[in-house]
């Protein structure tokens, strides 16, 4: 309960977020990791990783969690022994699954996820044929069993499902949640920890769901390292062979793919004209497209030296590129891509207008190793409408970095805004700002901060995709509108621009590298360019609470909801107007999460603490019109919103006993206008909705249903008042 309180009383400074998962492991280290733990059956790992990448992927990621989990929770060494091995080889059954199943694009038939099902049963029978330890073989066993026993084929439920079966269930229940896949995006951590407590007691052990929140909590980072060094430092290699009845088998070399053929074939078929040049200027590549556009044999020009010359390529004006400003040496020196406009010659004799596409090719370790050079016949699309766009990007532009600016950003994010609501498709706002810049522009200089600024710049154009603006919002801040993207892919986008900027030396520094903080937030339900840029920043002052240098996200987006759009805006389903809205609504988390949601719509929607009175929290919110649709007529609507907030325990359908209950938060709430002339404006009660759509996608919650009404509540909790107390101190 103290621990709740004070949560409330940072709601106007945060001081902190949760950790999200943790980084894996970097690649060169898996290997070896899996080799110490399992010893001999590491082969069996091998094998997998030969059948499906990804699902060796995910096995480890769930086996470092699990790990992570037992050293958390104090469990006995030879049981985590037992649960990490299990969890490393429980799905080496998929070994014997086709591939047309495994590779298929889409949602699986009936039939194929039998099959799938059975990949299981099929891990348990190789496990059997060399594993001496009957605990492995349990907890492999009862992986995927559901805690209520309604999954057929698991003959145990309840405790009697071992421990480490019930552990694995559930952390490969989240990795898969936040882990892309062809035919579903990953969720944000939220959803999919909300995911968790909304099976809890069905599919997943209600005390474990809560033990795995409060590790999610943790310093993920620092759990993982204590589990690789314990894998690599602690572990003895007889006692991890002691399972396994040894039989060395010589690797078999893997198979060599086809997509070097479908990639030549592509090249040689494209109509445009692509050029590959090495590091050293070397033409490596002509394809025929360059051919037809220019009138050059690419047997005559490859391994040749590339220069402007050669096509005697000059800018709009008719004056001559030089090889200093070239576009291919420019990327490669610079490792930034550039767009241009040029004129070239060739065998023809003849101008041709061409739109060039110049980027790097940067290697694994960070080296360049060349660029491409794409040519697009412009001739036909050079107009006076094109040069004017070319005037208008230049008055929109950052002069320091050619990024936007913060007017074109502030005109963008609004019609972004109400785009991608009208499309009902998800977008995400990244904010960055770099770390203690004050610092560098004091003992480096102006001129370091300005190339510190320009690093960051390029990483963020690089990252960019069609339909996606970067833009500097003021100093060292940036700012990214991700087109088409949820809150965990614009997390790992901001994540690698986080990892290339430390990894990038600053000739200016003396060699050494700067950092960078970033928010991260989706679109949601009722959310305006104000709430939506005010939930970012507040993500980036977390980032900072937490020793800078690193991202935060915040928000659950719009997926899983029942929406409609018109006119641009969010809105539940709902039935004709009344007076005020009066809804009761349900969220499947305990009410220690469900106050952290409410603190985050608080500080998001400014809104005002009127009172507090038991468990009664009493709201008032500023409701502005948006810009983009405000009339002459239109006024601000201060909004009154009551809510009571219990907790419950909830007995799930089909159990008898008391301790099947999982912990859930009911909130009844009201919204209406302050004022009583606001009451016969003709929007309110579409004002008042998006208010409602917008509590509920912040508090996770929904409506309940009407048999749920009827239902006494077991064990009703009124913890309320305790929580909220100091709240209404503070005030």
């Amino acid at each position: 309960m103290a621990e709740i309180g004070s949560l409330l009383h940072e709601l106007e400074h945060p001081k902190g977020a949760r950790a999200g998962t943790a980084a894996p492991v970097h690649a060169g280290a898996d290997n070896q990791l899996v080799q110490v733990r399992l010893g001999t059956a590491s082969s069996l790992f091998a094998a997998l990783q030969c059948k499906h990448v990804a699902t060796a992927e995910h096995v480890l990621r769930v086996a470092l969690s699990c790990s992570a989990w037992a050293l958390k929770a104090g469990l006995d060494p030879s049981e985590r022994d037992a649960i990490e091995i299990a969890a490393l080889l429980h799905d080496v059954g998929v070994i014997g699954t086709p591939d047309r199943i495994l590779q298929k694009p889409g949602v699986l038939d009936p039939d194929e996820a039998a099959v799938m099902a059975r990949s299981r049963q099929m891990s348990l029978e190789i496990l059997r044929q060399s594993c001496t330890s009957a605990d492995i073989l349990d907890i492999v066993e009862y992986v995927g069993a559901w805690y209520d026993g309604s999954r057929k084929g698991f003959r145990l439920c309840g405790t009697d499902i071992p421990l480490g079966a019930r552990m694995i269930t559930i952390a490969e229940a989240f990795d898969a949640m936040v882990t892309d896949h062809v035919y579903r995006s990953a969720m944000s951590h939220e959803r999919a920890m909300t995911e968790l407590f909304d099976c809890a007691g069905t599919q997943f052990d209600p005390e474990l769901v809560r033990q795995f929140a409060e590790l999610y909590v943790c310093d993920q980072t620092e759990l993982r390292r204590e589990v690789a060094s314990r894998w690599l430092n602690t572990l003895d290699p007889n006692l991890a062979n002691s399972h396994w009845q040894l039989n060395c088998v010589p690797p078999v070399a893997g198979s060599h793919g086809v997509d070097g053929v479908f990639q030549a074939k592509l090249l040689e078929n494209m109509y445009d004209a692509v050029v590959f040049i090495d590091a050293t200027g070397q033409i490596a590549l002509w394809n025929r497209g360059a051919e037809r556009l220019t009138g050059i044999a690419g047997s005559s020009v490859r391994q040749r030296q590339w220069l402007p010359e050669l096509l005697k390529m000059c800018d709009e004006k008719g004056e001559a590129i030089h090889e200093a400003d070239c576009p291919v040496n420019c990327a490669i020196q610079s490792g930034v891509q550039s767009l241009r406009r040029l004129m070239i010659w060739g065998r023809t004799r003849q101008p041709v207008a061409v739109d060039t596409h110049a980027f790097p090719v940067i290697g694994e370790d960070g080296t360049t190793m060349g660029a491409v050079l794409l040519f697009h016949d412009a001739s036909s699309e050079i107009s006076l409408e094109q040069r004017c766009q070319r005037l208008h990007e230049k008055a929109t532009k950052d002069p320091l970095t050619q990024v936007a600016n913060r007017a074109e950003f502030d005109r963008v994010h609004e019609m972004f805004v109400a785009a991608h609501q009208q499309q009902q498709v998800p977008c995400s706002l990244i904010i960055g700002d770099l770390d203690h810049f004050k610092k560098v522009n004091d003992t480096y200089g102006h001129q370091a901060g300005d190339e510190v600024i320009k690093s960051l710049a390029k990483l963020l154009k690089r990252s960019c995709r069609p339909g996606d603006l970067v833009a500097r919002y003021g100093g060292e801040e940036f700012v990214i509108l991700c087109a088409d993207c949820d809150n965990a892919a614009a997390a790992r986008r901001a994540e690698g621009i986080r990892q290339g900027l430390c990894q990038l030396p600053q000739p200016k520094m003396g060699g050494r590298p700067s950092s960078v903080s970033f928010g991260v937030t989706e679109i949601q339900p009722g959310d305006t360019p104000e709430t939506m840029l005010r939930r970012a920043d507040r993500a980036l002052l977390m980032a900072k609470e937490r020793g800078r240098n690193n991202v935060v996200q915040l928000g659950v987006g719009s997926g899983g909801d029942e929406f409609e759009t018109a006119g641009g805006f969010w809105r539940r389903k709902t039935p004709p107007p009344q007076e005020a809205l009066e809804r009761v609504l349900v969220t499947p988390v305990p009410i220690k999460m469900a106050i952290e949601k409410l603190r985050g719509f608080v500080a998001d929607h400014q809104a005002k603490i009127v009172d507090i009175d038991g468990n009664h929290v009493h709201l008032q919110i500023l409701d502005q019109p948006s810009s983009r649709l405000r009339r002459l007529g239109d006024r601000p609507v201060t909004f009154s919103v009551d809510a009571r907030f219990e907790e419950e325990r909830f007995q799930n359908r089909g159990h008898d006993q008391p301790s099947s209950g999982v912990l859930r938060t009911r909130i009844r709430l009201r919204i209406g206008p302050s004022k009583n002339r606001d009451r016969r404006r003709n929007d309110v009660q579409e004002r008042a909705r998006e208010v409602l759509v917008s509590f509920r996608s912040y508090l996770m919650a929904y409506e309940e249903e009407e048999q749920e009404k009827e239902t006494s509540s077991l064990g009703a909790l009124n913890r309320a008042k305790r929580i909220l107390a100091p709240w209404l101190a503070k005030k």
